[in-house]
């Protein structure tokens, strides 16, 4: 069966991607759509979704006929789908949460994050196992770090069992439309605070909401499995120190302009922030470099954002018998270390998994790091991860959590 999309349903599918970039028809095959990307940088390769997610998604007047055989494509973190988990604090308590539809949220446009970037998230996953079911990896530990970044931007307080259950209920009511691997359905947790005021630039809001957000999705960068191009940037901070160990948007925003520079400069796909010299991380996650046996990578502080996926790609490492040294590294070192024969590096985190990087950008000048391409010990380390994400080797840390 084919299904043909109206323009309405083409502007309100991907509002970021140019409407001549959109197919004006789709292909279900044997009841599974397959995502492919049309963002330049972010995408997603070929993933089972089944067509009843699809349904819910259109729009009331979306004309469906017969049409030519096509494929539908999406931008990563796109999609999303039709209903999510909400609560709010009033400034006294939270309300009971309840399932709306994921467009519902109204906001007093004196807001309390509108105007001070009161805001935090969480990324995390639930995957769909081998044996059918469907698991969320890490749950705890990320709501442990949302808990942390609300703490930090004074936000309100919550009970972590309150949100774990609203993320459990969120995946069970999708839990049939969660990919097949190498897909997932991405959750997104956000609290931010909602007291209009705009005379509390310095107070912070005593009014909040949360709720979980879930798009199903593939890779995160374009290019399948190829080695990304980063840029060293020395002169500048992805934020301020004291703020790096908080997952808030503001972040991300602050590191945007360097990113889309380093891209139209030298075509580079991430840009390493290593603010005097010391490497810490990209504009979206975080940076391992592997020489041999061994992984290096920046030791916590609050500067960067600790990563659930770093922790998990270390621990896993550890039980293969690889030395993980978390300690500063210097751009010399770097530099030196990538001139090595069989040296690697990659970028980690819940959208990127484990990425291999193989140019370094320094100065103007390319530096391949180890022979350039995808290493061995990174693919490796991907697919221990993947393997216990998706079921196939057993779970020894307790990482798996049932919605």
């Amino acid at each position: 069966m084919n299904l043909a999309l109206t323009s309405c349903f083409k502007r309100a599918y991907v509002n970021t991607t140019p409407l001549a970039c959109i197919p004006s028809n789709l292909n279900i095959l044997h009841d599974q759509v397959f995502f492919f990307s049309l963002a330049p940088y972010l995408c997603q390769r070929a993933i089972p979704f089944s067509t009843n997610a699809l349904y819910n998604l259109l729009p009331l007047d979306a004309n469906l006929q017969n049409t030519n055989e096509d494929t539908i494509m999406a931008a990563f973190g796109s999609l999303f789908m039709p209903k999510m988990a909400l609560t709010s604090f009033d400034g006294q308590t939270w309300q009971t949460p309840k399932m709306v539809p994921s467009d519902s949220i109204s906001l007093h446009p004196g807001a309390h994050v509108l105007h001070y970037s009161s805001t935090c998230f969480e990324g995390l996953k639930a995957f769909r196992q081998a044996d059918g079911s469907v698991k969320i990896f890490r749950m705890d530990k990320n709501i442990a770090r949302l808990m942390q970044s609300s703490q930090l931007l004074t936000l309100p307080s919550f009970d972590p069992e309150m949100l774990a259950q609203m993320i459990r209920d969120t995946v069970a009511l999708f839990a049939k439309d969660v990919p097949e691997a190498p897909g997932s359905l991405y959750i997104r947790p956000t609290h931010f605070g909602t007291e209009p005021a705009i005379g509390k630039a310095a107070a912070p809001s005593l009014q909040s909401m949360l709720y979980v957000l879930v798009s199903p999705v593939g890779d995160y960068f374009a290019g399948g499995d190829r080695a990304l191009r980063i840029k060293l940037e020395e002169d500048g901070m992805r934020c301020a120190p004291h703020m790096g160990v908080i997952k808030s948007g503001g972040n991300y925003a602050s590191a945007m302009r360097p990113i889309l520079e380093a891209k139209a400069e030298c075509n580079a796909d991430q840009v390493l922030f290593c603010p005097g010299g010391d490497v810490q991380e990209t504009g979206a996650a975080n940076f391992l470099l592997i020489d041999g046996n061994e992984i290096i990578t920046k030791a916590l502080d609050s500067t960067f954002l600790h990563g659930v996926t770093r922790d998990s790609i270390l621990t896993l490492a550890r039980d293969l018998g690889m030395q993980v040294s978390e300690r500063e590294l210097s751009v010399k070192e770097l530099l030196e270390r990538a001139a090595k024969p069989g040296c690697e590096a990659a970028l980690s985190g819940t959208a990127a998994v484990l990425t291999p990087v193989g140019t370094l950008i320094y100065q103007g000048k390319e530096h391949s790091i180890g022979n350039g391409g995808i290493g061995q010990t990174t693919l490796k380390l991907r697919r221990a991860l993947n393997d216990i994400q998706w079921g196939r080797s057993p779970d020894t840390h307790g990482w798996l959590t049932q919605p």
